[in-house]
C-alpha cells in the first residue's frame, strides 16, 4: 500500500505542474491588460503614464517566462499576491471563505450518500418493482432539473409557503439544509443509477452463483459480494463529483447567498480581479487531484486488488 501511495503521490506532481501553466497562461489570453484592470479596480484614471507605472509595479513588463517562473515561486509559498479590489492578500480572503463552501459540499455529499446509494441498491434488490418504477422516474426527474431552478422552487416551497426553513445567508444548521440539498439533487440521481446498474450487473457474475451455491446467505450474497464489487465505479466517480461539487456551488451560493468562495469568484470575475482568479483556479484544481487521490485509496482498501495489478503492470 505505501509503494502504491508513493507511486500515485510522484504521478500528481506533473499533473500539478501542468494546471500552474494553464492557470497562467488561460488568465493572461484574456485580451484586458492586468494592469487595466488593476486601475479600473482602484478607480485609477488611466495615462500612459500611470499604466507604465503599474505595469512596472505589477511586473507584467517582464517576458511572459519570467513572470510564470516569479508567479510559481509565490504561490508555492501560498502567495497569490494581492486582491484588485480589497487589496488583501489572495490566499486570506480565499481560506477565509473556503470553510463555508467546505461545509456546504460536505453537507451535500451527506445528502449524496444517504440519499443514493439505498436507493441505488433497494432498486437493484426489487428490480422491477413499484419501488423501483418511482425511483427511476425520481432520478429521471431529479437529473433533468437545473439546481439553480430547484433552488427556487424549495425556496418557494419550505421558505414561502410553509415558513419552515430559512432563505440566505449562513446561521445554523438548518440554514444549511436547502443549499446542500440543491447542490446534490442531480448527483443523486445519477449515482442511483450507476449503484443499481453496478448490482444488477455484478448478480449476474458466476461469483454469485457459487456464493448462492455454498449456501450464504442472500443478505451476505447482496451485501458483502454484489453491493461491495458495485461500489467501485461509485467510489471513483464520488472523487470527481467532491470537486465538481466544490467548484460547482457558484450558482447555489448564488441563489441562497451563502458567503463562500462561489460568491468570492463570482464577483472577483465581474471585476476582473485576476490574482484572486488565478488562486481559485489552482485551489480547485488541487482540490480535484487531492479528491480523485483519495478515490482511488478507497478503491484499493475496498478491492486490494487494484494495487496489485498496478504492481504487476509496474514490475
Amino acid at each position: 500500500m505505501r509503494a502504491y501511495l508513493i507511486k500515485r503521490l510522484i504521478s500528481l506532481v506533473p499533473v500539478l505542474f501542468g494546471v500552474t501553466i494553464l492557470t497562467f497562461v488561460l488568465i493572461h489570453m484574456i485580451p484586458i491588460n492586468p494592469a487595466q484592470a488593476y486601475m479600473t479596480a482602484c478607480k485609477i484614471p488611466i495615462t500612459e503614464k500611470s499604466l507604465s507605472s503599474v505595469r512596472e509595479e505589477l511586473g507584467v513588463d517582464r517576458p511572459l517566462v519570467e513572470q510564470y517562473v516569479s508567479w510559481l515561486g509565490k504561490a508555492i509559498h501560498l502567495d497569490f499576491g494581492k486582491s484588485y479590489v480589497s487589496q488583501d492578500p489572495v490566499f486570506d480572503e480565499i481560506t477565509h471563505c473556503f470553510p463555508n463552501t467546505l461545509l456546504l459540499t460536505l453537507a451535500a455529499f451527506g445528502w449524496l450518500i444517504l440519499l443514493s446509494l439505498p436507493l441505488g441498491f433497494l432498486s437493484a434488490l426489487f428490480k422491477d418493482s413499484l419501488f423501483d418504477h418511482l425511483s427511476r422516474v425520481f432520478t429521471f426527474v431529479g437529473a433533468s432539473i437545473p439546481g439553480f431552478w430547484l433552488g427556487f422552487l424549495l425556496i418557494q416551497l419550505f421558505a414561502i409557503k410553509l415558513d419552515i426553513l430559512p432563505i440566505m445567508g449562513k446561521g445554523s444548521w438548518q440554514h444549511l439544509i436547502l443549499p446542500s440539498l440543491t447542490l446534490a439533487s442531480n448527483y443523486i440521481a445519477a449515482y442511483a443509477r450507476i449503484l443499481r446498474a453496478g448490482v444488477l450487473e455484478n448478480l449476474n457474475q458466476p461469483f454469485i452463483l457459487y456464493a448462492k451455491a455454498r449456501g450464504l446467505r442472500q443478505k451476505i450474497v447482496f451485501g458483502k459480494h454484489a453491493l461491495k464489487n458495485a461500489l467501485l465505479p461509485v467510489v471513483n466517480a464520488f472523487g470527481v463529483s467532491f470537486g465538481y461539487m466544490l467548484a460547482g456551488s457558484v450558482v447555489v451560493e448564488v441563489v441562497f447567498a451563502w458567503p463562500g468562495l462561489g460568491r468570492l469568484i463570482t464577483s472577483s470575475i465581474f471585476n476582473r480581479d485576476y490574482p484572486m482568479i488565478q488562486g481559485y483556479v489552482l485551489l480547485m484544481a488541487i482540490v480535484f487531484v487531492l479528491s480523485n487521490l483519495l478515490a482511488d485509496i478507497v478503491s484499493t482498501l475496498i478491492d486490494p486488488r487494484i494495487r496489485i495489478g498496478d504492481d504487476q503492470v509496474a514490475a
